[in-house]
Parts: C-alpha cells; structure tokens; sequence
C-alpha cells in the first residue's frame, strides 16, 4: 500500500530542507525527496562556505529575514553540537565616495538595530594594512556577521529533520501532468508518492520541471568560485585578520581562509547559462585571470597566490533578485520555491518558516515572492 504524506517537498538545498524541517517540527508527516542528495556538488547550495549578512540596501524584508535567519541556524547548530557551522568573521562592505546603495544600507542597519560599524579610509588602512583599498573610501563592517558552511549546514538541518521522523529520499521526479488537486508524484525509476501538498523546491531544476511555466522567468547561471593559497606562514587572510568582504560595485567578494580550504574570492557578476544535470565543472581561463588581476590589486600579498581549489557552481536567478515563493496557478495544493539568485542561501531557515507558515496557516505570500511579478527580461535590483 503507497503511503500518505501531509507534504512532499521536493529539492534538498538549503529551501527545501528548511521547509521540510519547519513543516516536520510542526507536525506534519513530511518526505523529502533529492535527485542526487542535499547539497550535492551539482546545487546552487553545494560547496564549502557561503556568506550570511544583513546589508540590503532599502530592502528591508531581506534584512530582517537576514537577522532572523542567523538566529535559527545558530540554534540548529548548537543542538546538533556544531557551533562552528557558523564562523563569524565579520562582514566588511567596501564603498566609494556617495555610493547610494551602501548609504541606503545604513540606513536600513539603523531601522532594524543591527549593529554596525561605519569605517573611514584611514581607520580601514589602519586595521587592514593587508588590503589595498585605492578607490575605496569607506566601508561598513557588520561585527556579527560571517560565513556559514554550506554543505555541512545543510546537511545538519536534514539530519535533524530526520530526527524528528522525517524521511529522506533520493529519486529523480517527473513533471506533474493534469491540474486541480495533485495527488500523487511519480519518479523516473517507477515510484509513486502520494501527499495532501506538494513543495517544489529545486532551484535550477525548477525550470526543467516546469518549462512552459517557468522557462525564463528562473535563469540558471554559471558561477566560478576560485581558492588561492596565502604565503607560508602569513596569517593575515584567515580569520580573525581577514574578515568576510563584499565589493558590490567591482562585482567582487570573499571570504578569508576557513579550515585551511584557501582563500576565497568570486566575481558575483552573473555567468552563461548552466545546464544543472550534464556541465562540466571545469573553470574559464579567462574569468581565472580576471580574478587574479583582481587579486594582485586588492590584495597585493596575494599576487602570485596559487590556485588550490576551484568551483563551478550556478545562480537561479530570477528577472530582479527577488525569491520565487507561490503556489502553482494550476494545482492549488503545490508551491514553487526558488529563485535563490545568488543571495539565497543565507536566507534558508527564515524562508522555510515563511512557506510552513503559509502551508499551515494559509494566506498568500508576499506580492513580491509572486510568480506573477517574475519576468523574462533580467534588471537585478536586489543584492
């Protein structure tokens, strides 16, 4: 006999381990259900590290989903034993004279009360000699912000999902064929599940397996994450010297050596098109030398660092940056949740208490999480 779900969720990145957690805590029978497994080395939340932060600009919802979420995975990471899932390295947002987006940010850190510190040029050479700052003349430095590793975080909220009596499962969906009341979903190897309500939570897949509904409004792209090796015995680019950096306007951004991985940098300019299931993960010559270049100017110690490690991952993206949070137009007991877009990651248990919330309670998400506002034409505005 095929057993009965309260919910499905599809997808094991950070969207849809949370769901699935936040649904399973309140109650619900919940089986989650993952192609190649939560955080595999094909998903937008694979890898090692991602940044967690509460600058937005004027976006005020993302910060406070930000604060929110920090708070949760602090606490899920303490239960399960693992404090240093987060690392808090600090957030150092480099700026240019007049630059609206990091004076909106203030602005915003004030409102919300999170603590911050505004840093002039000389005060920035003076605590980081090790950076050059040439055309930055100020920052902002969020002391209680940082990275969390991403694999392993996401992989401990599953197994604390599975603890709860969750049940965890790898499988290959099909797309759902008719409309009204999905009943059940059938897999590529013969399977069938059943569930009262169904959650599509698979970043880059959800285009493929939606494609007449989704096919440009969810952008899958390439994005190359590259690890330099510091000097022998230079401490300066590992915590607590180094912190978390993000350059908005050089489309730069970084992390300092965690666990002795290397240290990170990345262009957050957006890359091709990916094909989540067949790409070949090999890095763009290219894109390595404009990084490097990079590298030699900011960082001037690190001008003939080594490569040790590289990435080729994706961005979902959606038109502006906003998150894709609905329900189906056709299925009235299934949710589309996606559109990480580069920023998502961070934001997982805040989103996933947002969609249980909507699930249980009913109500419809917010206006900007609509499927209705997502469009072909890309004009990123959040960040």
């Amino acid at each position: 006999m095929n057993k009965q779900y309260d919910a499905v969720v599809i997808g094991a990145g950070v969207f849809g381990v949370w769901t699935a957690y936040q649904l399973q805590s309140a109650g619900w029978n919940v089986a989650l259900i993952d192609a190649y497994g939560a955080a595999n080395s094909r998903s937008s939340s694979g890898g090692e590290s991602r940044i967690i932060r509460m600058g937005y600009g004027a976006e005020e919802i993302y910060t406070r989903w930000s604060l929110r979420s920090l708070g949760l995975w602090r606490r899920l990471f303490d239960e399960a034993g693992k404090p240093d899932l987060f690392q808090p390295t600090g957030v150092l947002w480099m700026a240019r004279e007049n630059d609206a987006y990091s004076i909106t940010t203030l602005n915003t850190l004030r409102n919300v009360g999170i603590r911050f510190e505004e840093l002039r040029r000389d005060e920035l050479e003076r605590r980081y000699p090790q950076i050059q700052f040439s055309e930055i003349s100020w920052a902002i430095y969020e002391p209680d912000s940082g990275a969390l590793l991403a694999r392993r975080a996401v992989q401990t909220v599953v197994e604390s999902f599975s603890r709860k009596g969750g049940e965890v499962l790898m499988a290959s969906v099909l797309p759902p064929n008719g409309s009204g009341n999905l009943r059940s979903l059938k897999t590529t190897n013969g399977q069938e599940f059943f569930a009262d309500r169904f959650v599509f939570a698979c970043g880059t897949w959800l285009p493929k397996l939606f494609p007449d509904l989704l096919h440009g409004k969810i952008h899958p792209t390439r994005q190359e994450v590259f690890f330099f090796g510091a000097p022998a015995g230079d401490n300066r680019f590992a915590p607590p010297m180094m912190p978390t950096w993000i350059d908005f306007v050089g489309e730069f951004y970084g992390l300092p050596d965690l666990e002795q991985r290397g240290f990170k940098v990345a262009l957050d300019r957006h890359g091709v098109e990916i094909d989540p299931d067949s790409a070949e993960r090999t890095i763009t010559p290219a894109l390595l030398n404009e990084v490097r270049q990079f590298l030699a100017e900011r960082f001037p110690a690190m001008k003939d660092a080594p490569l040790i490690e590289s990435r080729v991952c994706q961005y979902e993206n959606t038109s502006n940056g906003d998150f894709l949070i609905d329900r189906h137009p056709e299925f009235e007991n299934v949710w589309l949740v996606g559109g990480g877009s580069g920023h998502g990651f961070k934001h997982g248990p805040a989103l996933g208490e947002y969609v249980a919330a909507r699930m249980l309670e009913g109500g419809d998400a917010e206006s900007r999480f609509s499927l209705e506002t997502k469009e072909a034409a890309r004009k990123r505005s959040v960040f």
